[in-house]
């Protein structure tokens, strides 16, 4: 077949996907009105969930899931965007990791609130400047982000969804003619990179900022400087990226919350998150997550912090497959809550796709 009539051919197939996605559309304003109608809200992170497994299960290839998940990902942002605007509050600024996290949550469509520190996103969620707000809460090489746990603890919001996002890092410059003095970023995108700092720059000065995108405004500004974050900065900030891909670690992943008032539905694959204080007394925490094993519960991760209220006095944060409403779960939860000094669940939500 020629060149034209293969062209001619993919003409005809984008008409078809316009048309369907157009149909989409139209059912969408349809599911909207009656939603408004009965007071429901725009986002379900389970039924999301759900049609992306599906259409991942249907998927023949050759295009990969990780794209699917993508060009349908960015579908449902767009029907979303034909019912409401969403507020999203994020930490930023403005091209930092939880801003790419927010943004692959809910598609470019939403208005995107930048906050200055954790703290100030569950806020903003709070006093309903924003529907939702994203947050770190671990990565796969340096663990958790112990100020979100912290918030977790005094805050009566909900985990509805999570996030997990791969991270690659870049040098980033204002200018490469100028000697290389300062490298700028956060204190835990440094201990990503460590083994390459030493081999590539080893007498360069590092110095911590809170974020990524504020290391790129001091790099901006500072000539003998970089800065070291994602690739989206330079177009943000207008700098030069000079390396790209210069972490240690190419399995290098960071997990986000999306928090809000409530959590979500149950679908077939969920996850659970809760945390919880025992008395300061031998076996006290073996007791505690015995209850799981009794009704065949599987942790996926336990992290402490301490009370900041008595010396020695630690919560602990736990993971569990399953959601609060299935039977077994209610039951490992009660029999937690007889063990426990404090016992809060954090929310049930859908697994990352």
């Amino acid at each position: 077949m020629s060149l034209k009539k293969l062209r001619k051919k993919i003409d005809g197939i984008d008409k078809k996907i316009l048309s369907l996605i157009n149909q989409r559309v139209k059912v969408v304003s349809d599911i909207s009105r009656l939603k408004e109608k009965n007071k429901l809200g725009v986002f379900f992170p389970d039924r999301e969930a759900d049609i992306l497994r599906k259409i991942k299960k249907l998927n023949k290839g050759p295009v990969e899931n990780r794209d699917i998940e993508i060009i349908f990902g960015d579908v449902l942002s767009i029907c979303r965007a034909v019912q409401t605007t969403l507020d999203i509050a994020y930490l930023g600024p403005e091209g930092t990791f939880t801003h790419l996290a927010a943004i692959k949550r809910f598609g470019k469509r939403s208005n995107f609130i930048s906050c200055g520190n954790i703290s100030d996103v569950f806020d903003a969620v709070s006093k309903k400047r924003a529907d939702y707000g994203v947050v770190p809460i671990e990565n796969s090489i340096e663990g958790a982000v112990s100020y979100t746990l912290d918030v977790f603890i005094e805050s009566n919001l909900k985990i509805c969804s999570e996030v997990a996002l791969n991270i690659s890092h870049s040098l980033l410059r204002a200018s490469v003619k100028s000697d290389l003095k300062r490298i700028y970023s956060n204190p835990q995108v440094f201990s990503q990179c460590r083994q390459w700092l030493l081999r590539e720059y080893p007498k360069v000065q590092l110095i911590p900022a809170a974020t990524t995108a504020q290391a790129a405004i001091m790099a901006k500004k500072d000539e003998l400087s970089a800065c070291i974050g994602n690739s989206m900065l330079a177009v943000l900030y207008g700098i030069k990226e000079v390396r790209s891909h210069i972490e240690d670690s190419l399995s290098n992943v960071t997990r986000f919350l999306v928090v809000s008032y409530k959590d979500s539905s149950p679908t077939k694959k969920d996850k659970t998150s809760i945390l919880f204080s025992v008395k300061d007394k031998v076996g006290a925490l073996y007791e505690a997550i015995y209850s799981f094993k009794k009704y065949g519960i599987n942790l996926t991760k336990i992290e402490s912090r301490p009370s900041k209220k008595k010396p020695w006095e630690y919560y602990f944060f736990v993971d569990f497959e399953g959601h609060r409403k299935q039977e077994r779960a209610e039951k490992a939860l009660k029999a937690l809550e007889k063990k426990c000094v404090f016992l809060k669940v954090l929310g049930s939500y859908p697994k990352e796709v």
